[in-house]
């Protein structure tokens, strides 16, 4: 199989990276030529525009930020679908509102191509180190023809159910997440408040019943979500924003978790 691969960023480059290692014939393709310049030491191909890298690849993943980027991507002037053969399939590991990947799997049909949802979950070092997980969305025929290439970078690797199932999980994981923050950080400042020192009631908690990994990522970030508010808070906000459409369009309760995610998010912003 021939794989194209866009969008290098933290998390999609060492995917690419573990794909061109698996063997597969990958063309990348990047807006910024600087976000190659790691791939020099590999056999991965560059292509000229996501239509030339469609052209020489069966299966197309995009690893972008957000529901217009992977639209501008998808069907900008040079985009992948103006290349991409029929028969081809589009795997999209960004995170973005169920009803641009439906919408956008209609618009590929037309093209004889397939769209499938595969968000993924665990950042750059687990990209690295093949333990993402990929909850997939879409034909399940279309998934197995996919597995090969996302088992390079995920384990587990989950079918989720049809298209924007994938999209509904990993927003369903990322408000919890959220959530987590919030009831995290409140710990360690309640514990501060009761002359319990933050590392070390950190470093207790992280070995008992209430550990997670959220307390991780705010101990590491010094206890609070300062450090995250700067470089997390807009992605965070973005899928709690997202998973609330869904929920309200499915007429469907959000629950504490979603209460408790803005509290995060309101936290965040007292910090900025």
């Amino acid at each position: 199989m021939r794989v194209g691969f866009i969008g290098l960023g933290s998390q999609g480059a060492p995917m690419a990276r573990r794909i061109v290692a698996a063997g597969f014939e990958t063309t990348l393709w990047a807006r910024r030529p600087a976000t190659l310049l790691p791939f020099e030491d590999t056999s991965a191909k560059r292509a000229g525009s996501p239509a030339e890298l469609a052209s020489v690849s069966d299966l197309v993943c995009v690893c972008v930020v957000d529901d217009a980027d992977v639209e501008e991507v998808l069907t900008g002037g040079s985009g992948v679908l103006s290349g991409l053969r029929r028969g081809g399939v589009v795997a999209v590991h960004s995170t973005v509102h169920p009803d641009t990947c439906r919408r956008l799997a209609d618009v590929a049909r037309t093209h004889g191509v397939t769209l499938i949802d595969a968000p993924v979950s665990g950042g750059g070092p687990a990209a690295a180190e093949g333990r993402l997980v990929v909850m997939a969305g879409g034909e399940q025929g279309t998934v197995a023809y996919c597995r090969p290439v996302f088992e390079t970078y995920g384990d587990p690797v989950v079918h989720m159910g049809p298209l924007g199932a994938g999209q509904v999980a990993k927003l369903l994981n990322n408000v919890l997440f959220t959530a987590h923050l919030a009831t995290a950080a409140s710990t360690l400042a309640l514990g501060r408040d009761l002359a319990v020192d933050p590392a070390a009631l950190a470093r207790v908690i992280s070995h008992g019943s209430g550990r997670s990994f959220a307390l991780d990522r705010v101990t590491a970030a010094g206890g609070t979500l300062d450090r995250l508010a700067a470089h997390a808070g807009p992605l965070l906000r973005k899928d709690v924003r997202l998973l609330t459409d869904v929920a309200t369009t499915a007429d469907a309760a959000t629950g504490v978790v979603t209460s408790t995610a803005r509290e995060a998010l309101a936290l965040m912003d007292q910090m900025r």
